[in-house]
């Protein structure tokens, strides 16, 4: 009889051995399921900074582009008014 209670302990202690090592790989699989996340995030946050970066500096550009236009029409205007003096 002692021997049933050796065997069921040894049992017992096998299978606590096994659940913790269960639990020791899924805690495991879910820190590396968080780090990839946490890259990803990281990732998202990087293109989403470039992209408003980018759209700044499109924006940058347009202002100039109107700025340009502006000096552009105002030269035409001052040479049309050269022409017309001449006459």
């Amino acid at each position: 009889m002692n021997d049933y209670k050796n065997n069921k302990k040894q049992s017992s202690d096998i299978s606590e051995i096994q659940i913790a090592r269960l639990a020791y790989i899924g805690a495991s699989i879910a820190t590396l399921g968080d780090g990839l996340a946490a890259i990803a995030a990281g990732l998202a946050l990087n293109a989403l900074e470039k992209s408003n970066n980018q759209n700044s500096q499109n924006h940058d550009q347009s202002r100039e582009v109107d700025d340009l236009q502006k000096q552009i029409d105002y030269i035409i205007n001052e040479l049309k008014q050269v022409k017309r003096a001449m006459r």
